[in-house]
């Protein structure tokens, strides 16, 4: 895993500052501890941190073509590159290494854009081919790697695989994009391809960018090479030996390495399966890492430990303070734009502990989103029956007025917490499940903004995000949209930002096999009622794992990775939020109605209402804005 950075100017003839490439290069370093290299041609600047994991010795970067004529610079890895190079060798070409990185440019060179359709991996590059003047960016198909990129006012493109090296260029407009705060308060995090600041974007995922020099100085519209097979018939049937089958290939290939590698373990289905596919197919133990809190409602320790006995594995375990709150300073500068997702904290922590016994970790993410793991998959789906039963017309008089004037009763038992409910009933499936899962509904949003906020972002709305995935889409299954709406941001905006970030920051590289795009698209086709059956999520993946793990592992209470939010912000970060709430670098920016955020905060405190998600939300929001002066 490594950080890529570079400079693309239309103008050939344009002189690119060296020093100024390299000041972005180090403010990724973290990325790249091993090594760093750079290239500079005409009106083209190339920059590499490496964190050397396959070909030590040889993988250095830049990499060049034989002829000099192309130079590549990537981040990530191509887990099929001894098949693909095999492949290429045949046809005539040399290799100098063994590394992944002299594939992908023998590959451009073969097959051009159409080389992104062999490789199979978690991938950022850019190769520049100096005999067609072209500049050729792509990212993977699941965005587990990330890049940004800016248009800036001289007409050259920065690029940097994070913010914070576009940030390094003096040249960067930082002014932020209004819409983008609107989209970060409903998601908690800004979806692709937008940016905190208006002048950057985030190539998005499964799209590539072909630059040439001597054209007009605009970027190219970006292009998508894949998709999820939304529109592909579904499986008739589940074979459980299928599924072990290609679950177990898809974390085969992810087991090359010259460094010590091993595995995050939780103790909840998907690390426990992955840790169990590794113990099949490893001759020596695995390393497996695992963190607990000291409150036992939110510790799995124990569960994983059961994992690591069953599957004789290496196993480490540390124990956090729930109150060591020193991290959350450090949020704003590790992600660089506000970030809601709490579990960020226990991530970076994991990630602490297994940078000290491994170089690279497998990583159990991806379960939920593929077979319908989480809890708010089957309220929608329970949802959608009532939506499917009564028309638009009177769901949107009926449940619109009944949302609006039912109270919030979060003291209140389940059933009686219906105001959420009673709004999405009202709305069409993808505006609902958009509410379901806003960390601010819309009309919370609207009640906290400043007027002129609310001037600025005038008839914007979050919900374009999901209009936007869906245009040209029609699902007939609702719980496939939903999956495919979740792939579509919070995969890619939540879970990779938040790995990605935390892994990087200790020099480690997660690897993802759940997310393997070949599995992807194997088990997206899988029947809904085959995942979520009688209730129970998860269920065709549980049942093809019950001869690897235990009943307990399998079909306990998920309790995910988690922190005591409403707690903290009634007691040790009580000070803290109402200090940002308060702070003149908040209020200059406009975005809030002091008075009415300082309400939310003490409804908050006083225990009559739990607006942790939100407060947290805002909080690290107004954490960025201060840091942002």
């Amino acid at each position: 895993m490594c950080g890529v950075s570079g400079i693309f100017s239309f103008d050939s003839t344009m002189s690119i500052s060296p020093e100024i490439l390299k000041n972005m290069n180090t403010a990724q370093a973290h990325r790249g501890p091993d090594a760093e290299g750079y290239y500079f041609g005409d009106g083209i600047a190339l920059g590499h941190r490496r964190l050397s994991i396959i070909d030590v010795s040889g993988g250095g970067q830049p990499m060049y073509s034989e002829d000099k004529k192309s130079v590549v610079v990537f981040n990530g890895e191509i887990f099929n590159h001894q098949e693909i190079g095999d492949e290429l060798r045949a046809k005539g070409y040399k290799y100098q290494t063994h590394s992944d990185t002299e594939t992908i440019l023998h590959a451009w060179r073969e097959w051009g854009t159409k080389c992104l359709d062999k490789l199979r991996g978690m991938f950022v590059f850019l190769i520049w081919d100096d005999s067609k003047k072209t500049l050729f960016v792509a990212r993977d198909r699941l965005g587990i790697k990330p890049l940004y990129y800016a248009l800036l006012n001289d007409g050259c493109v920065i690029f940097g695989s994070e913010l914070k090296v576009l940030k390094a260029h003096p040249n960067l407009d930082r002014v932020l994009d209004h819409s983008a705060i609107e989209d970060y308060l409903t998601f908690g995090y800004v979806p692709d391809p937008k940016c905190i600041y208006a002048s950057v974007k985030k190539l998005e995922a499964g799209h590539y960018l072909l630059f040439e020099q001597g054209h007009v100085q605009t970027i190219p519209q970006s292009v998508q090479y894949w998709d999820l097979p939304w529109d592909l018939p579904l499986h008739e049937e589940v074979d459980n030996k299928v599924l072990i089958e290609r679950f177990s290939e898809a974390v085969d290939i992810r087991l090359e390495s010259e460094v010590p590698l091993g595995a995050f373990l939780s103790g909840g289905v998907d690390s426990s399966a992955v840790v169990a596919m590794m113990a099949g197919l490893k001759r020596e133990p695995v390393t497996t890492c695992s963190i607990g809190f000291d409150v036992p409602e939110y510790n799995e320790s124990d569960f994983a430990a059961l994992v690591a006995e069953r599957y004789q594995t290496s196993h480490f375990t540390e124990v956090v303070n729930h109150e060591d709150f020193d991290l959350i300073d450090k949020m704003t500068d590790l992600y660089d734009e506000p970030f809601a997702d709490s579990s960020a904290l226990p991530t970076y922590k994991v990630c602490e502990l297994a940078k000290k016994h491994v170089t690279v970790s497998l990583s159990g993410d991806g379960g939920d989103e593929l077979f319908a793991g989480y809890r708010r998959y089957r309220l929608h789906i329970n949802e959608q029956k009532v939506r499917d039963a009564i028309p638009a017309w009177i769901r949107q008089y009926v449940f619109g007025f009944l949302g609006k004037v039912y109270p919030k009763l979060d003291w209140a038992p389940q059933f009686l917490r219906a105001k959420t409910t009673l709004q999405s009933l009202s709305l069409s499936s993808s505006h609902a499940y958009l509410n379901s899962m806003s960390k601010l509904r819309k009309d919370e949003r609207q009640s906290l903004y400043h007027p002129t906020f609310s001037q600025k972002i005038g008839t914007y709305s979050s919900s374009s995000v999901f209009d936007n995935a869906l245009k040209g889409k029609q699902f007939r299954d609702k719980l496939k949209e939903a999956q495919y709406l979740d792939y579509k941001t919070w995969v890619t905006g939540d879970i990779h930002t938040k790995v990605d970030r935390a892994s990087m920051a200790h020099g480690l590289e997660v690897r993802v096999p759940i997310f393997d795009h070949k599995f992807v698209e194997w088990a997206f086709r899988l029947p809904s009622n085959l995942n979520l059956n009688h209730g129970e999520g998860k269920f065709s993946f549980k049942k093809a794992l019950e001869p690897f793990l235990s009943n307990d592992t399998l079909y306990r209470k998920k309790m995910g990775f988690s922190v005591p939010m409403a707690e903290w912000l009634r007691g040790p970060l009580k000070e803290k939020m109402l200090a940002l709430f308060s702070s003149e670098h908040v209020a200059k920016h406009a975005i809030f109605d002091q008075k009415e955020l300082m309400k939310k905060a003490q409804e908050h405190i006083s225990g009559k209402y739990d607006h942790a998600a939100a407060l947290w939300t805002i909080m690290m929001l107004c954490q960025f804005l201060v840091k942002e002066k």
